[in-house]
């Protein structure tokens, strides 16, 4: 099989008839397909049944605390615990919220808004201007919470081992520039881990912005599908050691763990921010869900028992990423008209269309019936300036299901790459 560049006119005619004539038959077939988040598929979710029986009402008294009132406004001790020993922080940086990292996120950027952090000199609210670095391509919940508060978002390229520190240290020399979105591990969407190296750049920057906030997003810190799990580098420890022991906030929940829309979630920190977010915190609540932290500390039990669960969740995921990649290696890249990340975990793969085609992949793919992420999401405002990154999201559909739609979207890419080269 050639590739596109190696073509003549002829002969890039005749793929382009073909693939128009294979998407009509991709049309005729009248799917309904979704895979346009990263949502747990139901035999995901099945893994967590049990967490609906729990806790009996004997149970409900752990550590000393009755989980069913009010009070303990930082989580149940055991709760914390656990999610230390997953993050690998103590237990005392651990503060539990509900059932959303994304909530918590939202409401760490609200206060700094409102109140500022713990070393700000004003809110960011009275600020003329606030810029975050994001980098790209990334999650577009980030950039939504950055859009919700008129912040300026600044792109960091996203290299194999994690952002492109070089444009990030210059970035910061900027004291408006107050904060940066990382997704360490199996980042969303490239599924690429961030090296020691760069977790130690980062950890070591000093920015002109004395409350600069290190938006620590650890939400596959245990999501191997391929790989045995490997712990990264504690941020917070390397924040301290480096001089900079309240830059970081880390985030992350049980959402891919157990149920998504019934997890718990946390941030860790430095106890001084601590102390400082818990005041704020405690205007605005007595205390988060303590029957579901409960539910889980004895559904879960510690970090052990959480990767072996984790390992029914890869047996039920690999096979669906296998599935992806296959078709893409078998339909795709012969052709030089697309590159992709073969990521061992996390919830996504990472798909770069040739430049200036994604958006026309996108609008042909849901006219077959197929929904994926809008083109360009992954980058801030929607504005992918290649136009070319697709964010393929396997979990939530069949075996089947997502056969047929990775059928369809390499059809998809061809026809589109075909009208690109032709000038259609």
């Amino acid at each position: 099989m050639k590739r596109f560049e190696e073509m003549n006119r002829e002969e890039l005619l005749v793929v382009y008839q073909q693939a128009q004539a294979d998407y009509s038959a991709a049309c005729s077939q009248g799917l309904k397909l979704d895979m346009s988040r990263g949502k747990p598929g139901i035999e995901q979710l099945a893994l967590s049944d049990e967490l609906l029986k729990l806790p009996a009402l004997d149970q409900c008294n752990v550590d000393g605390i009755e989980a069913r009132n009010y009070g303990v406004l930082a989580g149940l001790p055991s709760c914390r615990k656990l999610f230390a020993q997953l993050l690998g922080v103590q237990p005392d940086e651990v503060f539990v919220g509900g059932n959303a990292s994304l909530t918590v996120m939202y409401d760490i950027i609200a206060k700094a808004f409102t109140h500022g952090l713990l070393h700000s000199n004003t809110p960011w609210s009275r600020l003329d201007k606030v810029k975050f670095i994001c980098p790209v391509p990334g999650y577009d919940r980030h950039f939504a919470i950055c859009e919700s508060f008129g912040m300026e978002m600044i792109t960091a390229p996203m290299l194999l081992d994690g952002p492109d520190m070089d444009k990030v240290e210059e970035l910061i020399k900027d004291p408006s520039v107050k904060g940066m979105w990382c997704v360490p591990k199996f980042s969303n969407p490239d599924g690429m881990t961030y090296s020691e190296a760069v977790i130690r750049r980062i950890a070591k920057m000093k920015p002109a912005a004395p409350d600069f906030l290190l938006m620590w997003d650890n939400a596959y810190c245990v999501h191997e599908f391929d790989a045995q799990y490997e712990p990264i580098p504690d941020i917070l420890g390397l924040c301290r050691e480096y001089g900079n022991p309240d830059m970081a906030v880390e985030f992350a929940s049980t959402s891919k763990i157990t149920l998504p829309g019934a997890g718990v979630s946390c941030f860790a920190c430095s106890l001084d921010n601590m102390a400082y977010f818990s005041k704020l915190i405690g205007a605005q609540s007595i205390s988060y869900d303590k029957v579901n932290q409960l539910r889980h500390v004895l559904f879960l039990k510690d970090k052990e028992y959480t990767l072996a669960h984790m390992e029914k969740h890869a047996a039920i995921l690999k096979p669906r990423f296998d599935i992806v990649l296959s078709k893409l290696d078998e339909q795709v890249e012969p052709l030089g008209i697309a590159h992709y990340f073969r990521p061992r975990g996390g919830y996504f793969v990472s798909l770069y269309a040739m430049p200036g085609t994604a958006k026309r992949v996108h609008a042909l793919m849901k006219n077959a019936g197929v929904v994926m992420t809008g083109a360009g999401a992954t980058y801030p405002h929607g504005n992918d300036p290649q136009d070319s990154n697709l964010r393929i999201a396997p979990s939530f559909p069949s075996l089947d299901e997502l056969a047929k739609a990775m059928d369809v979207l390499c059809v998809c890419l061809r026809l589109a790459a075909a009208e690109k080269t032709l000038g259609k």
